[in-house]
């Protein structure tokens, strides 16, 4: 599918870098969305030299700002309409219990994988009742489930989910698809982002066993939206295991994640404890 617009946040590494690799050759103009303005303009130099005449906008841009966003977003009303695909990457996680979290990171986790994804949204929506285009909202395994010391990242991803699911039924007569991406672990900077100074969240063999590649979520959900589906898991384990947890009691899910191995501290006592 070709674009006139591509607009992808978190673009400065990860699944946003992937993302933008991948799609380059698919419009002839894209607009890149991160905190870290050098990391924008290597990436957006790199895929010039591999896309000539392709027009790539670096929006340095802290989306846990209010007024950074509402700056955004003005720059991209002023972009000429056309068949846009909005990419919402960003996003904040803590690991640790929520008793002990900063109020400052609360709020910043909010405001991104929540508040800025609903805003850009809003942004661009009604430009593609227009014109058409397509939405990705990258969400998380964690968002079919409730996760203690992951609390509220895992709320936030399903916030995503429920989201997309209601605006792709909203969006479909328009002929606008709107996708939700719910990968497992994946090796990005994501979890050295998350964690807090001081304590280890780990590395158990059994989420080792669920990790995917950037290149296989990148590709597969391409894949995915183009063939209409409303949520893309990127392996048949990941799947399996969204499955399972949709499917069990929340007795039953309560008591599984109550033995859930705990976030702790580097000298080896649970978070929150003396």
């Amino acid at each position: 599918m070709e674009y006139g617009l591509i607009i992808i946040t978190g673009a400065s590494s990860g699944l946003g870098a992937a993302y933008a690799a991948a799609l380059a050759g698919r419009t002839g103009q894209m607009v890149l969305v991160a905190r870290r303005a050098q990391r924008l303009e290597e990436l957006a130099a790199d895929l010039k030299a591999k896309h000539p005449g392709l027009q790539v906008a670096c929006c340095p841009c802290d989306l846990a700002d209010p007024t950074a966003r509402r700056e955004l977003i003005g720059r991209l009303e002023s972009i000429s309409p056309g068949r846009t695909l909005l990419v919402n990457d960003a996003g904040l996680g803590d690991y640790g219990e929520f008793a002990t979290a900063e109020e400052e990171k609360v709020r910043r986790l909010l405001e991104v994988n929540i508040v800025a994804l609903a805003e850009l949204t809003r942004a661009v929506v009604a430009r593609m009742v227009a014109d058409g285009g397509d939405i990705i909202n990258v969400a998380s395994l964690a968002a079919d489930v409730f996760l203690p010391d992951f609390a509220l990242y895992a709320a936030s991803k399903s916030f995503v989910t429920s989201f997309s699911e209601a605006l792709r039924l909203e969006m479909r007569e328009y002929g606008v698809r709107v996708l939700a991406v719910c990968p497992g672990p994946v090796h990005t900077e994501f979890g050295q982002v998350a964690q807090r100074r001081g304590y280890d969240r780990g590395d158990a063999p059994l989420k080792r066993w669920f990790y995917t590649p950037v290149e296989t979520v990148v590709q597969g959900s391409l894949r995915a939206l183009a063939t209409g589906k409303a949520r893309f898991y990127p392996s048949f384990k990941v799947y399996a295991i969204g499955c399972l947890l949709r499917a069990l009691p929340l007795w039953a899910l309560r008591g599984i994640l109550g033995l859930r191995p705990r976030r702790v501290h580097v000298d080896g006592r649970k978070e929150g404890n003396p």
